[in-house]
Protein backbone atom coordinates (compact mmCIF):
# COMPACT_ATOMS: atom_id res chain seq x y z
CA UNK A 1 0.00 0.00 0.00
CA UNK A 2 1.63 3.30 -1.11
CA UNK A 3 1.87 6.35 1.71
CA UNK A 4 -0.07 9.06 1.56
CA UNK A 5 -0.11 12.70 3.02
CA UNK A 6 -1.83 13.27 6.63
CA UNK A 7 -3.99 16.49 6.25
CA UNK A 8 -2.14 18.94 8.68
CA UNK A 9 -3.19 22.23 10.11
CA UNK A 10 -0.92 24.59 11.44
CA UNK A 11 -1.61 27.92 13.18
CA UNK A 12 1.21 30.65 14.46
CA UNK A 13 1.95 32.06 17.91
CA UNK A 14 4.25 34.42 19.26
CA UNK A 15 7.21 31.55 21.11
CA UNK A 16 5.74 28.53 18.56
CA UNK A 17 4.03 27.62 15.22
CA UNK A 18 1.65 24.43 15.90
CA UNK A 19 1.05 21.50 13.33
CA UNK A 20 -1.55 19.14 13.93
CA UNK A 21 -1.17 15.99 11.84
CA UNK A 22 -4.67 14.16 11.89
CA UNK A 23 -4.95 11.04 11.87
CA UNK A 24 -6.71 9.65 14.06
CA UNK A 25 -6.11 6.00 16.18
CA UNK A 26 -2.48 6.21 15.02
CA UNK A 27 0.11 3.67 15.56
CA UNK A 28 4.35 3.61 15.07
CA UNK A 29 4.46 7.61 15.26
CA UNK A 30 7.74 9.48 14.32
CA UNK A 31 8.02 12.82 14.41
CA UNK A 32 11.72 14.21 13.82
CA UNK A 33 12.38 18.06 14.07
CA UNK A 34 15.10 19.81 12.69
CA UNK A 35 15.84 23.42 12.83
CA UNK A 36 14.59 23.59 9.21
CA UNK A 37 12.33 20.86 8.46
CA UNK A 38 9.75 18.53 10.59
CA UNK A 39 9.60 14.93 9.48
CA UNK A 40 6.35 12.87 10.27
CA UNK A 41 5.30 9.41 10.18
CA UNK A 42 2.52 7.00 11.43
CA UNK A 43 0.50 4.36 10.39
CA UNK A 44 -3.82 4.50 10.94
CA UNK A 45 -5.69 1.51 11.97
CA UNK A 46 -6.56 0.07 8.86
CA UNK A 47 -2.26 0.13 7.73
CA UNK A 48 -2.48 2.92 5.76
CA UNK A 49 0.67 4.88 6.35
CA UNK A 50 1.24 8.47 6.42
CA UNK A 51 4.51 10.73 5.30
CA UNK A 52 4.68 14.80 5.47
CA UNK A 53 8.06 15.96 5.36
CA UNK A 54 7.80 20.28 5.96
CA UNK A 55 11.10 22.52 5.06
CA UNK A 56 9.92 24.79 7.56
CA UNK A 57 9.28 29.01 6.46
CA UNK A 58 12.22 29.96 8.92
CA UNK A 59 14.88 28.67 10.92
CA UNK A 60 13.19 26.60 14.60
CA UNK A 61 14.37 25.39 17.81
CA UNK A 62 14.43 21.92 17.83
CA UNK A 63 15.99 21.36 21.22
CA UNK A 64 12.75 23.14 22.24
CA UNK A 65 10.19 21.74 20.19
CA UNK A 66 7.61 18.61 21.41
CA UNK A 67 4.96 16.35 19.60
CA UNK A 68 2.11 15.49 21.77
CA UNK A 69 -0.24 12.07 20.53
CA UNK A 70 -4.20 11.90 21.15
CA UNK A 71 -6.37 9.53 19.90
CA UNK A 72 -7.29 12.21 17.28
CA UNK A 73 -4.12 13.51 16.13
CA UNK A 74 0.05 14.49 16.63
CA UNK A 75 0.29 17.98 17.74
CA UNK A 76 4.20 19.83 17.74
CA UNK A 77 4.97 22.27 18.89
CA UNK A 78 7.68 23.69 17.00
CA UNK A 79 10.11 26.98 19.06
CA UNK A 80 10.48 29.47 16.36
CA UNK A 81 14.31 30.49 16.21
CA UNK A 82 12.89 34.62 16.25
CA UNK A 83 10.14 34.91 18.75
CA UNK A 84 7.52 37.52 17.98
CA UNK A 85 8.43 37.29 14.63
CA UNK A 86 5.15 35.94 12.37
CA UNK A 87 4.74 33.13 9.78
CA UNK A 88 2.94 34.24 6.82
CA UNK A 89 3.07 30.64 6.04
CA UNK A 90 4.48 27.54 7.00
CA UNK A 91 6.48 26.62 4.47
CA UNK A 92 9.43 27.88 2.35
CA UNK A 93 8.02 27.67 -1.06
CA UNK A 94 4.85 29.86 -1.90
CA UNK A 95 2.69 26.55 -3.44
CA UNK A 96 0.56 25.09 -0.62
CA UNK A 97 0.17 21.44 -0.85
CA UNK A 98 -3.62 19.87 -0.90
CA UNK A 99 -3.23 18.67 2.90
CA UNK A 100 -1.58 21.14 4.19
CA UNK A 101 -3.87 24.38 5.56
CA UNK A 102 -4.47 26.75 8.24
CA UNK A 103 -6.18 26.70 11.44
CA UNK A 104 -8.20 29.52 11.35
CA UNK A 105 -10.13 28.20 14.56
CA UNK A 106 -6.80 28.75 16.40
CA UNK A 107 -5.42 31.33 14.25
CA UNK A 108 -5.81 35.20 15.69
CA UNK A 109 -3.88 38.01 15.33
CA UNK A 110 -1.30 38.40 17.69
CA UNK A 111 0.64 41.49 17.01
CA UNK A 112 -0.83 43.50 19.78
CA UNK A 113 -0.97 41.20 22.47
CA UNK A 114 2.00 42.70 24.20
CA UNK A 115 -0.14 45.76 24.93
CA UNK A 116 -3.02 44.37 26.04
CA UNK A 117 -1.12 41.54 28.54
CA UNK A 118 0.50 44.73 30.01
CA UNK A 119 -2.69 46.29 30.82
CA UNK A 120 -4.07 43.05 32.49
CA UNK A 121 -0.82 42.95 34.23
CA UNK A 122 -1.38 46.61 35.29
CA UNK A 123 -5.11 46.52 36.16
CA UNK A 124 -3.98 43.29 38.48
CA UNK A 125 -1.34 45.22 40.18
CA UNK A 126 -3.92 48.01 40.99
CA UNK A 127 -6.69 45.50 42.48
CA UNK A 128 -4.18 43.64 45.19
CA UNK A 129 -2.78 46.77 45.72
CA UNK A 130 -6.15 47.81 46.81
CA UNK A 131 -6.80 45.10 48.51
CA UNK A 132 -3.66 44.75 50.29
CA UNK A 133 -3.97 48.23 52.10
CA UNK A 134 -5.31 47.61 55.40
CA UNK A 135 -7.06 50.40 57.36
CA UNK A 136 -6.60 50.52 61.00
CA UNK A 137 -8.18 47.08 63.59
CA UNK A 138 -11.55 48.02 64.58
CA UNK A 139 -11.54 49.26 68.21
CA UNK A 140 -12.36 46.57 70.53
CA UNK A 141 -14.24 48.70 73.07
CA UNK A 142 -17.54 49.14 71.35
CA UNK A 143 -18.67 45.40 71.90
CA UNK A 144 -21.92 45.15 74.54
CA UNK A 145 -21.24 42.43 76.89
CA UNK A 146 -24.86 41.51 77.12
CA UNK A 147 -25.81 41.61 73.48
CA UNK A 148 -22.82 39.18 73.04
CA UNK A 149 -24.26 36.60 75.49
CA UNK A 150 -27.68 36.63 74.59
CA UNK A 151 -26.30 35.74 71.01
CA UNK A 152 -27.31 31.55 70.62
CA UNK A 153 -26.36 29.74 67.97
CA UNK A 154 -28.50 26.83 66.19
CA UNK A 155 -26.78 23.76 65.15
CA UNK A 156 -28.82 21.24 62.78
CA UNK A 157 -27.38 17.64 61.81
CA UNK A 158 -28.32 15.69 59.09
CA UNK A 159 -28.46 11.97 59.78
Amino acid sequence: MARQHARTLWYDRPKYVFMEFCVEDSTDVHVLIEDHRIVFSCKNPDGVEFYNEIEFYAKVNCKDSRDKRSGRSITCFVRKWKEKVAWPRLTKEDIKPVWLSVDFDNWRDWEGDEEVELAQVEHYAELLKKVSTKGPPPAMDDLDVSKASSLTLHFSFCP
